[in-house]
């Protein structure tokens, strides 16, 4: 049995983020479980082709990890890898990683308060308990009639299998979100033919954005100032991204002009255009970044479906308008379970209740952060931790902070959430998102969760307004510590 201080579940950069917090706090006894066989999350488990983030490079990363080496304005996901590889190497994080090592349940020991970790290897005993597993990790399969039956190639994009070979292929791809937006261009570049199933269409602004010379990393690495600099500069141009996304009606109609001088610039037929027209507000669903979607798609290389796909007839694909489709191969780029987190499952805290019992009406956390009914638990990029605006990794930073002040403060005392302070935090997030596009645009998004109606996964506000919302966070949240005989509370 292996013990320690705090056990961290995930190696992507909630995991690698609140690793290095840690360690720069002066914590030395941490874990870090990996159920895979290297660290990198998300940019580990996608390698479809085209994949690169659309958050600047430069703004992607740890604000104590520049990279002057990025390639251009936007990384490409091998180098995202490549870079998280580095970070742990040069945090000294390496031997403190167990790959291969997945938590197949986590349980609170009351009667020693204490977490049990069950993992491959044994129980990993633990005072505190880091849930950094990431929102985008289960592919979403969806069941469609036939599917099992398709005789070619078939699989997420998330699961990209480099096996098959597409090259003069007609593949079939399905959605038309974040990820297809980068997959169709490239697969149209080399297969017979592409068919696009798009069952809403998506706001898509251009990307922009150059390769950075041999110069401009040399001037990087010569000068962190500059860098610095930069940071500063593309972290401004997203909180000012915020207003165009969330509720600013004169923001989100110059943001829209934009989008839409866009589509008209890239596609001529004005009936494909208008099925690439989106009828919902800008900003209720993600918004996209491309320069060669809209021209592979009015490509001969390209049939866009503006329907959704129902059923799967040997290797044909049946829209719901009636229309069949013939192809070789199928990729699923249909999301994430984002708002049923599969960890949930695995979480049983105090009374014997399950993380996802507590989230059965949605996510919810205060500070985004902590969870009542479970002590000496954390859970980052998670509730309402993520942006529709700007970096992921900015608040990932900010929850790292959050979570070093809390334990410096712990004093060896279990933490028990306040459930009336989550209650209340979760009433300021609904009022605070109440006004928003993600609530009132009028569209279906994977940030606002079914059963509750509530947004349960985007922050609703800026990374400014994120931060000054934990640093009010006085330890008030928790409940005060039973009183031992004898010994005042």
């Amino acid at each position: 049995m292996t013990r320690v201080e705090v056990a961290i579940v995930g190696a992507g950069f909630a995991g690698i983020g609140v690793a290095s917090a840690l360690r720069r706090a002066g914590r030395e006894d941490f874990v870090v479980l990996e159920r895979a066989e290297s660290v990198g999350g998300t940019w580990r488990d996608n390698t479809y082709p085209g994949i690169a983030c659309d958050v600047p490079s430069h703004l992607y990363g740890f604000a104590a990890h520049p990279n002057p080496a990025w390639s251009g304005t936007y990384a490409k996901g091998a180098e995202i890898h490549a870079y998280l590889e580095h970070v742990v190497d040069v945090e000294g994080l390496r031997d403190r990683v167990l790959l291969r090592t997945p938590m197949r349940g986590a349980a609170w020991d009351a009667a020693h308060d204490v977490w049990r970790l069950t993992t491959p290897s044994g129980v990993i005993t633990a005072d505190v308990l880091v849930l950094a597993c990431g929102r985008l990790t289960e592919p979403t399969i969806p069941r469609f009639a036939g599917l099992e039956q398709f005789p070619g190639p078939l699989f997420h994009s998330a699961r990209w299998d480099h096996s098959a070979d597409l090259a003069g292929a007609r593949v079939g791809v399905v959605g038309t979100g974040a990820s297809a937006v980068q997959i169709v261009p490239e697969l149209a570049r080399t297969a017979a033919h592409v068919t696009l199933f798009q069952r809403t269409p998506a706001w898509i602004v251009p990307r922009g954005g150059d390769a950075y010379s041999d110069a401009d990393r040399a001037r990087f690495a010569a000068s962190p100032q500059a860098l610095e600099a930069l940071r500063a500069d593309l972290y401004a141009e997203g909180e000012a991204r915020f207003a165009s996304r969330a509720g600013d009606s004169a923001a989100a109609a110059d943001a829209e002009a934009v989008a839409l001088a866009h589509l008209e610039r890239q596609v001529a037929d004005p009936a494909l255009r208008a099925a690439l027209t989106p009828d919902y507000a800008f900003g209720c669903k993600r918004v996209l970044l491309s320069d060669d979607f809209y021209p592979a798609v009015a490509s001969e290389a390209v049939t866009l479906v503006p329907d959704a796909l129902t059923e799967v007839d040997g290797s044909t694909l049946v829209a719901s308008d009636g229309t069949r489709h013939e192809v070789d191969a199928l990729v699923l780029a249909t999301g994430f379970a984002s708002t049923r987190q599969p960890y949930a499952e695995l979480v049983t805290g105090e009374g014997g209740v399950t993380l996802a019992e507590h989230w059965s009406g949605g996510m919810t956390a205060f500070a985004s952060t902590v969870v009542a009914g479970f002590p000496n638990l954390f859970v980052l990029n998670g509730p309402n931790a993520s942006l529709g605006h700007s970096s992921s990794v900015l608040m990932i930073e900010e929850q790292a902070g959050y979570v070093t002040r809390v334990l410096d403060a712990r004093g060896g005392r279990v933490l028990r959430v306040d459930p009336e302070a989550e209650r209340t935090y979760t009433d300021e997030i609904a009022r605070a998102a109440a006004s928003t596009r993600w609530m009132t645009g009028g569209c279906r998004n994977w940030y606002v969760d079914e059963r509750s109606g509530r947004l349960a996964l985007l922050w609703p506000g800026t990374v400014d307004a994120f931060r000054e919302r934990l640093a009010r966070a006085d330890g008030s949240e928790f409940l005060p510590a039973p009183a031992i005989e004898g010994i005042p509370a």
